[in-house]
């Protein structure tokens, strides 16, 4: 039998909401036809689709990053505020496409307001300034009777945004990008306009621009860009033809992480800093099926197995693991565009990986246990990480991987825990002893099943509910909890402890 560990008294951190976030761009269907539709019989006054607006409530989201993405290198927020029909429209270079701006800076704060998250803004270091970003800082958070504050108010504003996160550009270290720089450049570039950025209001946060978290250029950013940054981000999206090798690309994240955490470490030693410097962990998804230049112009709307919600479960087991360094992450994206939420023009469903998002951000509890987990195991083999694998994310190396994956959470007194276990064996129930340290299990277990038919299951209009969450609830007693988790499976255990 297996056998999952939980010492309510090994803690491993605090982890912080914000690792539940997300990420809407100007791609495709995302914001156009996705969080916004004027005219729409499903939309309020102000153009939010009401229902995606419903369904994102419960991913409890504490921050959305905005515009970009790809998007943000090429885009001029003046283009975006006043009034609509006065505003240009313009080609839009990065998704080969015409924007419309008539949701820019208001709109996106509004949106925020709405939903109950708070706004980070990712400013542009492609074609932009750095007038233009100190201008955008000072538009959003001015208080003075400067022309940027007043031109917010005559927009209707009077009260200041108080954007608290600033992302100092978007993968600038990529060819794809408008205006990419190398790594000394981008440190020169970054400098500058923290510099102006932090100088209109100093109690604004800024993100560097990280890439995966163990390339040259992060470290060469990260020496050149320390002292000015609060969080260094990492991107990364994984995904193959294969199951095993799917939900097992999810750990290259730790891996990311913990070269990262190094760096940052070595940094802050070697000059001196005392300020603490943290991961933003700003876009991560599966993403592997619509990677073509067509699939780009036309919005990269994959649509996501059971497979994959096992991965994006993993994905927020390393987080969790790891919550003493990550502190913001960022689901790319929302809506529609390798998104957790599709609509059309008459509704919208929930796709698979909406759910363990869902979960994790209502059950996790605010301090992460350091949970160990013995049993059966799985050895990726060459063959199939190169089976469609076009990131190239080879993570064999890490491996075996436990088929059972888990994490353990409690709040503060100790008096309550939450444990999530993926079953990532696409074809076995695995029986786990869970044993607790510390307490013993107080009363009933309230149980939450995400699955599916079989691995390959998809959420889709004509079956909403292919994969979804099922409840119920368990007599458990004593310091052990014996649990068959069936095959491919998210299953998050909720229960009390004395």
């Amino acid at each position: 039998m297996n056998r999952i560990g939980i010492d309510l008294g090994r803690r491993l951190g605090t982890v912080d909401p914000r690792i539940f976030g997300q990420f809407i761009e100007h791609l495709g269907r995302c914001i156009y036809g996705g969080v916004y539709e004027e005219g729409s019989p499903l939309s309020d006054a102000r153009g939010f689709r009401r229902d995606v607006l419903d369904a994102a409530r419960p991913l409890r989201s504490p921050i959305l990053r905005w515009p970009g993405g790809n998007f943000v290198s090429g885009y001029h927020w003046l283009d975006g505020v006043g009034p609509k029909e006065a505003r240009p429209r313009r080609s839009e270079l990065a998704w080969y496409a015409e924007e419309s701006n008539r949701f820019g800076t208001d709109e996106f704060i509004e949106y925020c307001r709405v939903l109950g998250t708070e706004p980070f803004i990712c400013v542009n270091m492609g074609s932009g300034t750095m007038d233009e970003a100190q201008a955008w800082v000072e538009y959003c958070n001015g208080t003075g009777n400067t022309s940027w504050a007043n031109l917010r108010r005559q927009h209707g504003h009077p009260e200041p945004y108080r954007v608290r996160y600033w992302g100092l550009g978007n993968e600038m270290y990529g060819g794809w990008q408008i205006g990419s720089l190398d790594a000394h450049d981008y440190v020169k570039r970054a400098r500058s306009f923290a510099m102006v950025m932090k100088r209109t209001d100093p109690s604004i946060e800024l993100i560097g621009c990280g890439q995966n978290g163990w390339s040259a250029w992060d470290e060469i950013v990260l020496n050149g860009t320390a002292a000015f940054i609060d969080y260094h981000s990492i991107h990364l999206y994984t995904g193959c033809a294969d199951h095993y090798a799917t939900v097992f690309q999810s750990h290259q994240a730790e891996r990311a992480v913990r070269i990262c955490a190094a760096l940052i470490e070595r940094v802050r030693h070697t000059q001196h800093i005392a300020h603490p410097i943290h991961i933003a962990f700003d876009e991560w998804n599966v993403w592997w099926r619509k990677r073509s230049h067509e699939d780009r112009v036309g919005g990269v709307e994959e649509r996501y197995t059971l497979t994959d919600a096992l991965a994006i479960a993993t994905y927020l087991n390393g987080f969790i693991r790891h919550c003493d360094v990550v502190r913001i992450a960022n689901f790319a994206q929302l809506v529609n565009v390798i998104a957790a939420i599709f609509t059309n023009r008459q509704g919208l469903f929930l796709q698979t990986v909406y759910h363990p998002l869902r979960l994790y951000a209502e059950h996790t509890l605010p301090v992460a246990l350091d949970v160990h987990v013995e049993g059966e195991t799985y050895a990726l083999s060459p063959t199939q990480e190169a089976d469609g694998a076009g990131w190239n994310h080879h993570v064999a190396d890490l491996g075996p991987f436990g088929l059972l994956d888990a994490v353990a959470t409690r709040d503060e007194a100790g008096r309550a825990v939450s444990v999530a276990v993926v079953n990532r064996a696409h074809d076995r129930d695995l029986a786990a002893a869970l044993d607790l340290m510390g307490g013993t299990i107080a009363g009933r277990v309230t149980v939450s099943e995400l699955n599916g038919p079989d691995v390959t299951a998809v959420n889709s209009f004509e079956h909403p509910r292919a994969v979804d969450v099922r409840e119920r609830q368990v007599e458990a007693g004593g310091h052990r909890l014996e649990y068959v988790f069936p095959a491919h499976s998210v299953t998050v255990l909720r229960f009390g402890t004395v």
